[in-house]
């Protein structure tokens, strides 16, 4: 049964991987520093930095933090900002000391953050200054004994970097009072750094490289541990799947997504790097006029995102006058594609939307469809280079085609563990060494693999199982939804029926219609019994509907 899907790789894609062939991950980077340096690496906000200016910065910035802040290796340090240049400078640094990256999202709530530092143990934050009064309210309850700040504008030159500091403080009101003592500038910080003083350090393959916290979103945010090898090998698995339609050197992928989040870290971040590829950084990604306006100067060839941000970007109207002539990649993950959503994008942008699949304890990537796929298949794809992929039931038999149960992944981007958690760890990895995705899925006669949905958000209606993915699915094919999200809620007579939420894209849009077009669409019991339009619906940090979110409210 794993080897039905060999049939379906496009040629020249690598069937196993090597990771030997690298011992770390600042071995990968300084490659292309050494082969790129000329070439554009980072953009922000009108400032473009090259490889040879990255490899300088965070080659001072190591020395930093081993010179003069004293950390060792293993040292965890925290990283809290946007997409912005600082965040290569600081995040390549941080590994190349043989340090370990702790992702936070800036949108971090004090007792999340407080949580996500105690929980890593982090002794440094690199911090930037809109979020610095979320830190001020838990930092004497933390382990951190040093905190860098920046601000948004301070890597765009003179005199763009006090005009837009000023704007983003005075004007726009987007910088809460906030006051730490001791407090150092990130920037001063990287000057002061000797280039000549950074040591380089003996980093082994098995040595963790990030703690990439899990959302949180069934419980307490726990750290997926992440070892360079996982890494390594989840950008050789990506780089084998891309190869056919990459070119060294002259790429130019757009990255939306959070470079803190692990699908943007290593698909954009890590992977377009290691081909001296340009990453266009998007600052606020919600601001899609402005998201719209930046991708008309570049003649982007590769984009990833999440169905939410390709909706709400095919939703903009400037959106259709964009130049997509050199598109040849867009790679959606991180929640369902949805049918509707990916046959608009391939009739605006004349590009497939490639769903791939993956979990912050896989690197993230486990499966990717075929990139010269055709059409929408409803399908997350085949299993990456040296990965197995089955469907287990509860009692831990794998089952067969057509069967649906959990999807359990095995392969070298499986994470080590869960930070200082055996006994989390423990509930996620089979006997047989399979890592429990907590998602349900199915595998066709093709070796395809299909998320039915999360084994958590599953709906139970008198017996019978519904999946919200497939409801919402229905929902956003009528032309006048612009996004749904379908809960269970709680029934005396059914157990659970079906509750959705709907944000409009047509004002005339009733409750009689949407039920009427749902009972066409859809078997009785998976038909919504409650209906409730809102403005809009809650979001994760990179635009995933929180389902869970709208079960509480």
């Amino acid at each position: 049964m794993e080897h039905v899907w060999f049939k379906h790789y496009q040629e020249g894609v690598a069937h196993t991987i090597d990771t030997s062939v690298y011992n770390s991950i600042p071995e990968i980077l300084e490659e292309s520093f050494t082969k790129y340096p000329n070439n554009a690496a980072f953009h922000c906000m009108g400032k473009t930095l090259t490889y040879s200016e990255i490899d300088l910065l965070s080659r001072k910035f190591a020395s930093y933090l081993q010179n003069d802040l004293n950390l060792s290796k293993g040292d965890r340090v925290a990283i809290m900002m946007p997409n912005i240049l600082q965040y290569p400078i600081a995040l390549f640094g941080i590994l190349r000391a043989a340090m370990v990256a702790v992702n936070v999202n800036p949108l971090y709530t004090a007792r999340e953050l407080e949580h996500q530092l105690n929980d890593s143990g982090a002794k440094t934050i690199i911090i930037f200054e809109n979020s610095a009064h979320v830190l001020e309210e838990v930092i004497a309850n933390t382990g951190v004994e040093n905190v860098l700040t920046t601000k948004i504008g301070d890597m765009l030159g003179f005199p763009k970097s006090m005009i837009v500091n000023f704007v983003i403080k005075n004007v726009k009101k987007m910088v809460p009072a906030w006051n730490i003592s001791g407090t150092k500038d990130f920037l001063s910080c990287v000057d002061k750094g000797d280039e000549t003083k950074f040591i380089r350090p003996d980093i082994k393959r098995e040595d963790t490289a990030f703690l990439q916290y899990t959302g949180g979103t069934t419980g307490v945010s726990k750290g997926a541990e992440l070892i360079h090898n996982n890494i390594i090998a989840n950008l050789l698995q990506a780089k084998a799947w891309i190869s056919p339609v990459i070119e060294d050197g002259k790429e130019i992928i757009i990255t939306p997504l959070p470079l803190y989040h692990i699908f943007s870290l290593t698909a954009n971040c890590f992977t377009f790097s290691t081909v001296g590829a340009l990453n266009v950084l998007i600052t606020n990604p919600r601001d899609m006029k402005g998201f719209v306006k930046e991708l008309n100067k570049w003649n982007f060839t590769a984009i990833t995102g999440v169905n939410t941000l390709f909706n709400g970007l095919l939703n903009t109207p400037e959106f259709s006058d964009v130049n997509f002539s050199s598109l040849k990649l867009t790679l959606g993950g991180g929640m369902a594609v949805q049918k509707a959503v990916a046959e608009r994008w391939k009739k605006i942008t004349g590009a497939p939307l490639i769903e791939a699949y993956g979990l912050t304890e896989t690197s993230p990537a486990a499966c990717i469809n075929p990139l010269d796929l055709k059409n929408y298949n409803g399908a997350i794809g085949l299993p990456v280079s040296s990965t197995e992929v089955v469907v287990k039931d509860d009692d831990g038999k794998t089952l067969g085609v057509g069967e649906v149960g959990e999807i359990c992944i095995k392969g070298p981007q499986v994470m080590k563990g869960y930070w200082n958690r055996p006994e989390e760890t423990k509930k996620v990895m089979t006997d047989d060494g399979y890592f429990k995705s907590g998602d349900i899925g199915v595998m066709d006669e093709e070796g395809f693999f299909k998320i039915v949905d999360r084994k958590k958000d599953m709906i139970l209606v008198s017996g019978f199982n519904v999946y919200p993915n497939e409801v919402e699915d229905v929902v956003c094919s009528n032309e006048k939804v612009f996004e749904c999200a379908a809960v269970g809620s709680p029934d005396e007579k059914s157990g659970e029926v079906v509750k959705l939420f709907v944000v409009k894209k047509d004002e005339s849009l009733t409750v009689e219609e949407l039920k009427a077009f749902c009972k066409e669409n859809l078997t009785g019991y998976k038909v919504p019994k409650i209906y409730e339009f809102r403005d809009e619906l809650p979001k994760s940090n990179v635009g995933k509907i929180l389902r869970k979110d709208l079960r509480d409210s």
